[in-house]
């Protein structure tokens, strides 16, 4: 099943176990807030990336008498459970710490611990960055922003946003970490953990309305619709196509309802043969279509 190979969900995994032990351990020596939000952060990334791999799994089970039209699905139910965690857990805590930081300051010690941590952390999240933008750019037709707009892909957009986030986080946490030594007022290391929250919030809502739209159910790509009206009515024996209805069960699973109107003058016979035809070329024209039902109807019943 697709949705981000496995393999980079787990270097993400590996990643951001590493980093978060990495991030507490500098915060604990050092005191720094923005460095406690960001080990919040990375904690919360690699419980998901957990989840990600645990929905992968269950989706990928085969249909049964109970779920006839498999479990795909469920890998956006992960998905959306992600996005609240990273909106309740990630972003919720950050915003907590660095208000309570701002409000009773404590001045950071070993800035050099925490700018190595941070460094670190900037390696290890950009490898992990590369291996899911791999993965989007793999799928990608058009720009970044339509791309997330239109990707039934649920994982590989919850890694690269969370890979984005995580690297923006950084680089708040450094600057407020930073302007705390230089001006000696530890608000500017709170306020980083403000911003960091902010961030996840902003991303933790833009996935949770794209899951909230995967789970409701999407069609499959425009120009994928188009093409399967074209293959449908190409067949002699069909008058007009009247509709194509289709709709994502997982990233590359689709199911297709096609409404077409036959010539009366064919036999039921050449109708059942026709209405193969169409179901064998979708299936063998395009390999995410699981099913495909075509279902005979007049101009007249379709007004």
């Amino acid at each position: 099943m697709a949705s981000g190979s496995p393999r980079t969900i787990f270097i993400a995994l590996g990643a951001n176990v590493a980093i978060a032990v990495a991030k507490f351990t500098a915060a604990g020596l050092t005191g720094s807030s923005a460095m406690l939000t960001e080990g919040v952060h990375s904690l919360v990334d690699s419980t998901n990336q957990v989840l990600l791999l645990y929905g992968r799994r269950r989706a990928g089970r085969p249909a049964d008498a109970e779920h006839p039209f498999g479990y795909g699905r469920e890998l956006y139910f992960w998905s959306f459970v992600v996005a609240i965690l990273v909106f309740a857990l990630g972003a919720g805590v950050s915003v907590y710490e660095g208000v309570l930081h701002i409000l009773d300051p404590e001045p950071a010690t070993s800035p050099v611990i925490a700018f190595a941590v941070l460094a670190i952390a900037a390696a290890l999240e950009g490898w992990s960055t590369v291996a899911a933008l791999a993965d989007f750019n793999a799928l990608r037709q058009g720009t970044i922003w339509q791309e997330i707009r239109s990707t039934k892909d649920a994982p590989t957009l919850v890694l690269l946003l969370e890979n984005s986030g995580a690297l923006i986080g950084l680089v708040l946490a450094a600057v407020g970490l930073g302007l705390s030594l230089v001006t000696g007022n530890p608000f500017w290391d709170g306020l980083a953990s403000v911003l960091i929250g902010l961030v996840l919030g902003v991303l933790a809502v833009l996935l949770l309305y794209e899951a909230k739209g995967l789970l409701i159910g999407e069609a499959a790509d425009p120009q994928v619709v188009a093409a399967i009206g074209r293959c449908a009515g190409a067949h002699d024996g069909i008058v007009a196509v009247h509709e194509v209805l289709t709709l994502h069960s997982s990233p590359d699973m689709v199911t297709v309802i096609i409404s077409a109107d036959f010539d009366d003058g064919i036999s039921a016979g050449a109708v059942e043969a026709i209405v193969a035809d169409i179901e064998r070329q979708v299936a063998e024209s395009f390999p995410i279509v699981a099913r495909v039902y075509v279902r005979p109807q007049g101009r007249r019943q379709v007004a």
